[in-house]
């Protein structure tokens, strides 16, 4: 991401706790922030992505209201690690939610899908703004979807955003950047007049509290306020990673909706793209040895020239 408001990163012992598991993380390392429900760029009414269908063989499904997890033993395998952007859009496409993830009665909204030649960052002011993918960054979508309006309540506006880094040392990089950014602004403003306000943050590594899914994850809740559909109505944001992918998803409510009826909505979307990714990318831990890392001979580590060009 742009990290011109991490610059002091470490200023918090979490941050650096989440720098410290990205640097000793098995991957190939040496957001959007999240959408954040949020500045809805130019995008398309059909996901390029197929509503996820394409990674149909890798839907995370149980058949009952239980929400899967991903296998505390795996982590990801170098080799399976996109080293290219159009490897990265592949990645996402088979990864990021579509409305079925989250749940009956939830639909597309419009716009559908980001622009994904660029994603949101937090720049001066506290306001969100589009900007060009950093070179840190293969690839990375946002999709939109709503719940509408009906028996008495307003509309719910979800988002699921799935990014692709070049190494997991730059996906703990966005971890620890969004960190900072809840503890600068309590109040941060989307577009013009719709804003995010009194917002709380916690992050947790794997293991704790009850994240048994990811490297990292992160939670953020408060209100969203918008001068045309009103507020303010919760507001909730939840982020997590598997090596060098970033997921994440958020709720802002509508008239009548309490939180708890927005949880269900988002609780399961996010573990879901993490198993995603786990099928595609990942490897057990127990397992021996993973592939040879792109650009290696096997059994040597010697660099082969030429076999993994970047985006």
């Amino acid at each position: 991401m742009a990290y011109a408001r991490a610059r002091h990163i470490c200023g918090t012992w979490v941050m650096c706790g989440l720098l410290m598991a990205g640097c000793t993380d098995g991957g190939s390392g040496g957001d959007s922030p999240a959408d954040r429900a949020m500045p809805e760029e130019s995008t398309t009414a059909s996901g390029s992505g197929g509503d996820t269908k394409a990674g149909a063989s890798a839907d995370t499904s149980t058949g009952d209201d239980r929400v899967p997890t991903a296998s505390p033993t795996v982590g990801t395998d170098p080799a399976k690690e996109p080293g290219t952007a159009d490897q990265a859009r592949a990645l996402v496409g088979k990864v990021i939610a579509g409305p079925e993830l989250f749940g009956p009665g939830v639909e597309r909204a419009t716009p559908y899908e980001s622009d994904p030649s660029r994603w949101a960052v937090l720049g001066d002011g506290c306001a969100w703004q589009l900007e060009e993918l950093p070179a840190d960054v293969l690839a990375t979508l946002t999709r939109h979807f709503e719940v509408p309006a009906g028996d008495g309540k307003g509309p719910v506006r979800l988002s699921a955003t799935v990014t692709v880094h070049r190494t997991v040392l730059d996906a703990a990089w966005e971890q620890a950047g969004m960190l900072e950014e809840a503890l600068d602004c309590e109040e941060q403003f989307l577009r013009p007049g719709e804003r995010l306000a009194e917002l709380t943050s916690t992050a947790y590594a794997w293991g704790e509290a009850n994240n048994s899914y990811s490297d990292e994850s992160l939670g953020e809740t408060g209100l969203c306020v918008s001068d045309t559909r009103g507020g303010p109505y919760p507001y909730r944001w939840d982020q997590a990673t598997l090596g060098p992918v970033v997921v994440s998803t958020s709720v802002c409510g509508g008239q009548g909706r309490q939180a708890d009826e927005l949880l269900p909505l988002v609780q399961g979307a996010l573990p879901r793209m993490l198993v995603r990714a786990q099928v595609e990318i990942g490897r057990p831990a127990g397992s021996g040895s993973s592939s040879p890392a792109p650009g290696t001979s096997p059994g040597t580590g010697a660099s082969t020239p030429g076999t993994n060009g970047g985006a």
